[in-house]
């Protein structure tokens, strides 16, 4: 993998998948992007990963699971042997099944071949299916992975059982897929209308047709987060967008993300991302310099 064009592949224009693997560095700093990264990692034992606020000591064969705009840091790991698959955020959000299986899986990093063998198995071999498939001269390869890629979903939705217990403040089986798709569409409306003068948890619920009990219950259910937490995840995903694309100044980023006002979003910011939104700025700036 090129990885000076790592954390800028342009997927809007290029493709909604992509394949790597060769990279000579054992390490590569914290940084972040628009898409998200299943990482099959290579041979070697204690190989150290950060996503987030979280350090991992991984094995060959584990498996990463890296979701869009998620701080990340490969601090000692065998990248050369390491299979790396990118995906589309935008892919994974055109099936309502994807992104189900999406909320599901949210909080949680890392397949460990110990603990999970059959899952990490049967995924080992779809991955490496796909690398197969995309360094041949097949013409619709693209499209070949990415029905992959969605068998690689439906093996993690099959064993979604496994993970309950690793899953934090996850309360599963307890909806139908009515209740999914209410959430769906109130998920959507928020994401597209962040600056909107009333967003709360009782307007929401009104929405989606339910009490505000009920859909506080049934919204940790089925996104992992209570309200608030997911509101402030989403406000994230829209600043960290901005902060990549845009010139704008902070304070424009902010209410522009649904934040009122700047210490809020800076302490938000900061709980997240483990840095100011200025900081975070200034570290995709040094990448792309790369």
């Amino acid at each position: 993998m090129d990885f000076s064009q790592y954390e800028v592949y342009d997927f809007a224009s290029k493709s909604a998948f992509n394949l790597g693997m060769g990279a000579k560095s054992r390490s590569y700093k914290r940084h972040w992007h628009s898409y998200g990264e299943i990482v099959l990692l290579g041979p070697g034992d204690n190989q150290i990963v950060r996503v987030n606020q979280d350090t991992y000591s991984l094995t060959s064969g584990d498996i990463i699971l890296i979701w869009p705009r998620e701080m990340h840091e490969f601090i000692d790991c065998n990248l050369e042997e390491s299979i790396v698959i990118q995906f589309s955020n935008e892919f994974m959000n055109s099936l309502f099944d994807l992104q189900r299986i999406i909320h599901f899986y949210r909080n949680l990093h890392v397949l460990c071949i110990n603990s999970h063998p059959e899952l990490v198995g049967r995924l080992t071999t779809i991955i490496h299916r796909m690398k197969k498939i995309f360094y041949s001269d097949s013409q619709d390869k693209e499209l070949k992975c990415c029905m992959l890629l969605m068998k690689i979903a439906l093996h993690l939705d099959e064993h979604k059982n496994e993970f309950a217990p690793e899953i934090k403040n996850l309360d599963h089986n307890e909806y139908n897929e009515d209740i999914m798709r209410r959430m769906i569409s109130v998920t959507d409306y928020i994401k597209n209308n962040l600056t909107a003068d009333d967003l709360s948890q009782a307007t929401m619920a009104k929405m989606a047709g339910i009490s505000k009990d009920y859909f506080s219950r049934m919204f940790k259910s089925v996104t992992g987060m209570n309200y608030s937490k997911w509101l402030n995840m989403i406000r994230m995903e829209k600043a960290t967008e901005l902060l990549i694309v845009d010139n704008r100044p902070l304070t424009e980023i902010a209410m522009l993300s649904g934040f009122q006002s700047i210490p809020s979003f800076n302490r938000v910011f900061r709980a997240e991302k483990g840095m100011s939104p200025g900081e975070y700025r200034a570290l995709f700036v040094d990448e792309v310099k790369i």
